[in-house]
């Protein structure tokens, strides 16, 4: 049975100035850090294009000089969060640790996903989690069905609540105050331009009374229906998870479809049923969760940021690459953090913090969760996360590869294990500029036994052979290579990385000692990014 509720605030007639959800649009504070405004909206303006921009595409949409753009972009390849592909600039999974750092503190992707992601399995359609991000909602995971006719929303993407199943949920709690900043938000921006991951809505939702229709029903039923207000043909059921301690709507579980497979009607009628119970099950999850162990805060970041000063000079802002550590001081165990605490996390000086969160505090990306606590808000998935949110290993590890071909001389590959486990399968490769080289494309299938890559996949993770394999003309004549193996979060073997060359080139002890640290270190980077983008996200490894 559905709970309670309080009645819905009626909507205000009336319009206040409009101010677009993910944009700060009043003067910055005179204590806020300018490189670090600039920063992140180079940040913003990357994860809107997509990931990949040009700094004349970034200077043109920031409205910043191409000099201070390109110093941005030098400071974010040193820390990691772009790399350079050309002229362009391209986000690299690292950034990924500032949305994590939200996820974390925030506690429900990993205490819930397990339950989206069997409710996904049962029914065989999409499961979404989203909380309230002003006045629209933000996924915070996705459970999603692979077909021809797929979603492609991502995690941390941002849509307007009223054309959403969540919405009316989260609007059953809005202020007086929220509504107005809505009905502004709706007159100054009527085609949803601030929305880049949704199409213009049709003119259907023009009536802004129709909401406030559907808000008020969700508060009777305990449930709410997006019957195509996104797009043609896509229908969604939703149901509130609640907090246990307070009562308030945590987070909304969503089973998302469409009419060839559902209609609404049809949605609520078959899905919402289990949808409920597994929210149910969600809800009794955050009952039993003990309380947060805080793990250990990142370390060396002053140091890291001075001595990267000091090695590039001016083309490094090292106010930028100080305030974006700030964000990686919360956490699981650390959603709520005093000025103090972020300053002992980090080693930044205490009024390098203060600083910093005075602008976050500006930019929507922290807000004040007591009188002396900040707390992370869902905006910062907004800082690169949504494009790589849906990387896969072999787009991971495409351009450490290209590196390492490029350092070695000799064509790089990576491979995976078939299900039969008897062969296996190449899945990316960077070719060596030789007259004669290995060439083997992606998609390619060898004999496990007999390949270096086959070997280190077939290891078994205590023998020793896994740290490396030779395989020396033994699956063709003149063809030796070596291989390393790439590894999970948990210490998995998934994939392994090869260099092969032709026996003339080099000697089997000679790709030990030159070719097998190299390949090792690049397994290693490998590694991080991977780790870094698998730790909310599922990382295909194809």
């Amino acid at each position: 049975m559905p709970a309670t509720r309080t009645p819905v605030p009626a909507p205000p007639p009336g319009s206040a100035a409009p101010a677009p959800p993910q944009e700060a649009t009043s003067p910055a504070p005179a204590e806020a850090v300018t490189p670090l405004i600039r920063g992140v909206a180079v940040l913003r303006q990357l994860t809107g294009a997509g990931g990949t921009a040009s700094p004349s595409e970034l200077e043109r949409s920031t409205g910043l000089a191409r000099s201070t753009v390109d110093r941005i972009v030098a400071t974010l390849a040193r820390m990691g969060y772009v790399r350079l592909d050309g002229r362009d600039a391209v986000l690299a999974p690292r950034v990924m640790e500032l949305g994590n750092a939200y996820l974390a503190a925030l506690r429900l992707p990993a205490l819930l996903s397990s339950h989206a992601d069997a409710l996904a399995d049962e029914l065989d359609e999409s499961v979404s989690l989203a909380v309230a991000d002003g006045d629209g909602i933000r996924f915070v995971h996705q459970a999603t069905r692979r077909r021809a006719m797929s979603l492609s929303f991502r995690i941390g993407d941002l849509l307007p609540a009223e054309r959403t199943a969540p919405g009316p949920l989260f609007a059953t709690e809005w202020t007086d105050e929220e509504w107005r900043s809505w009905r502004a938000r709706r007159t100054a921006d009527p085609h949803d331009r601030a929305f880049p991951a949704v199409p213009p809505p049709p003119p259907a939702l023009s009536d802004d009374d129709g909401f406030a229709r559907r808000t008020a029903l969700a508060a009777d039923e305990d449930c709410a229906l997006d019957d195509q207000l996104i797009e043609a043909g896509l229908v969604a059921v939703s149901v509130p998870v609640r907090d246990p301690r307070s009562g308030r709507i945590a987070c909304v579980a969503s089973v998302v479809s469409h009419t060839s497979r559902h209609t609404a009607a049809d949605l609520r009628a078959t899905l919402l049923p289990r949808l409920r119970a597994a929210v149910a099950a969600m809800e009794d999850e955050l009952r039993r969760a003990p309380a947060a162990e805080s793990g250990p805060p990142p370390a060396g970041l002053a140091v890291w940021t001075g001595a990267s000063k000091q090695e590039l000079g001016r083309e490094f802002i090292e106010s930028l690459a100080r305030g974006l550590t700030v964000l990686t001081a919360f956490g699981e165990g650390r959603a709520e953090l005093t000025l103090t605490d972020v300053a002992k996390a980090t080693g930044l000086a205490r009024a390098t913090v203060r600083r910093a969160l005075i602008t976050y505090e500006h930019l929507g990306l922290v807000t004040p969760s007591t009188p002396r606590t900040f707390a992370l808000t869902p905006r910062v998935l907004a800082l690169g996360f949504p494009p790589l949110s849906r990387t896969s290993l072999p787009r991971i590890a495409a351009p450490h590869m290209a590196a390492l071909a490029g350092d070695i001389r000799e064509t790089t590959s990576l491979a995976v294990l078939t299900e039969s486990r008897e062969e296996i399968r190449y899945t990316a490769r960077t070719a060596a500029s030789h007259v004669m080289s290995v060439d083997v494309g992606v998609g390619t299938r060898l004999p496990a036994h007999a390949t270096s890559m086959g070997r280190v996949l077939l290891a078994a993770p205590s023998d020793p052979a896994s740290a490396y394999a030779l395989a020396d003309e033994e699956l063709e004549h003149g063809v030796r290579a070596i291989a390393v193996p790439i590894r999970d979060r948990a210490g998995v073997t998934v994939a392994a990385l090869n260099a092969a060359t032709h026996v003339a080139r080099r000697t089997a002890e000679e790709c030990v000692r030159d070719i097998l640290p190299a390949l090792r270190s690049t397994a290693s980077r490998i590694e991080a990014d991977l780790h870094t983008a698998a730790r909310f996200t599922h990382v295909p490894l194809t």
